[in-house]
């Protein structure tokens, strides 16, 4: 059932003739903005959870050497930009649940998670699966979920606002200004006022002298934990299946191509099998890298981005030690701001999904348990958010189940 690649042969002068232009700027513009928030992101979690230093490197490692190499063997595979990172939704679900969960039980789910991505790669049913699951309760789930990422970002406006204030205005003023976007995206001139903020304040602290040494990734024996298993295994699945890779697929056919479904899917099950061996979150098919790299020039050069891309992931995970050391030594706000302003037009789009059509009495529900975020038989609220929407809307809004399957 994979799809397979074209066969081409490898041309090293065309690939190397995308390495420059704006396929070089795409390529370290749509790499700036995986290794800014999104990072935020992984450190936020694994601060929440109580992780050593030495984790979070090797979590990054997973993220970025693993991911990376995959992303090469489909770019230049496929001819296409097919980049390869992490879950943001899914790393936000491991936050939460490694509060009442150890890092190993949340080990052992990605391995489950994998798996079950592997077999639905293989057999081809992703497409089915997906057509019968009511977006607007998933995505209610993820609102829920992303809603604290939000709320700190105001949080860091009052707690920090020498800091936060200026990385939100250019933000705005940027995402308001699309010729300037273009050049520097929001989320971009955001990290940079923060940075310029920091220095000028002298808020930057390092724990220990930065040494420039190879990652050492740790490598964890996984705890299979029925809580965990039912906790974390399906939202994880979902979040990369339905909230990550469906978006990626989008973008790319919106560009032309005709993405590998199935391969990517298989792919997103063994990448996240090994990646899941160093402590590293579910691998999927990333959405705005894959967009910015595919947004401007020749179509038959947009790969060679992709591969640039991949390269660079390549050399921050030999490198993760170091970045990881970087990034802790920043203000918490700067953290937290530049997390919440990755996240905020996701929470838009999460509302917007979960609130403008169907299903929308089991989405409120379903929004309403995640924030509450109370566990139940030790099993965190995303898991029971998803299950007690889905029920309230097959007792109150059968006639969409209806459509739905009609669809």
């Amino acid at each position: 059932m994979l799809e397979r690649p074209a066969l081409l042969k490898f041309d090293l002068l065309n690939l190397l003739r995308g390495f420059g232009g704006i396929y070089l700027v795409n390529a370290v513009v749509a790499f700036l903005f995986a290794a800014s928030a999104p990072v935020a992101i992984i450190l936020t979690a694994s601060e929440k959870g109580g992780l050593a230093e030495t984790d979070m490197a090797s979590w990054l490692f997973g993220c970025f050497f693993v991911n990376g190499l995959i992303s090469l063997g489909f770019c230049l595979a496929y001819r296409q930009p097919l980049v390869f990172f992490w879950t943001i939704p899914g790393t936000v679900l491991v936050g939460q649940a490694l509060d009442h969960l150890s890092f190993t039980q949340v080990i052992g789910a990605y391995y489950a998670t994998g798996a079950l991505m592997f077999i639905l790669g293989l057999s081809g049913w992703i497409r089915k699966c997906m057509s019968r699951l009511p977006m607007p309760i998933v995505m209610a789930m993820v609102a829920g979920v992303f809603l604290q990422f939000g709320l700190n970002l105001i949080f860091a406006v009052r707690d920090g606002v020498m800091i936060a204030a200026p990385m939100t205005a250019v933000f705005l003023l940027l995402s308001a200004l699309p010729k300037f976007a273009r050049i520097s995206p929001p989320l971009i001139g955001a990290l940079i006022a923060g940075i310029v903020a920091i220095t000028l304040l002298g808020e930057f602290e390092l724990r220990e002298p930065v040494a420039f040494t190879l990652a050492k990734p740790n490598l964890y024996v996984p705890e299979f934990s029925w809580a965990a298993m039912v906790e974390l295994v399906l939202p994880l699945a979902i979040t990369v299946l339905a909230a990550q890779n469906a978006q990626g697929f989008v973008i790319l056919e919106a560009a032309g191509y005709k993405p590998p479904v199935n391969a990517v899917t298989a792919a997103c099950g063994l990448g996240s099998l090994i990646a899941a061996s160093v402590g590293a979150v579910s691998t999927c098919l990333t959405g705005p890298v894959n967009a910015i790299i595919s947004s401007a020039g020749d179509k038959d050069k947009h790969y060679a981005a992709g591969v640039m891309v991949s390269l660079l992931a390549l050399l921050f995970g030999i490198f993760s030690p170091v970045f990881t050391r970087f990034m802790l030594a920043t203000p918490k706000v700067f953290i937290a701001t530049l997390a919440g302003l990755a996240l905020l037009r996701v929470l838009e789009r999460a509302f917007v999904v979960s609130f403008n059509g169907a299903f929308t009495l089991g989405a409120a529900v379903t929004f309403l348990v995640t924030v509450a975020n109370v566990p139940i038989f030790s099993i965190g609220a995303p898991f029971w958010a998803v299950l007690i929407g889905l029920a309230v809307s097959w007792a109150l809004e059968r006639n969409d189940f209806k459509k739905l399957t009609v669809e």
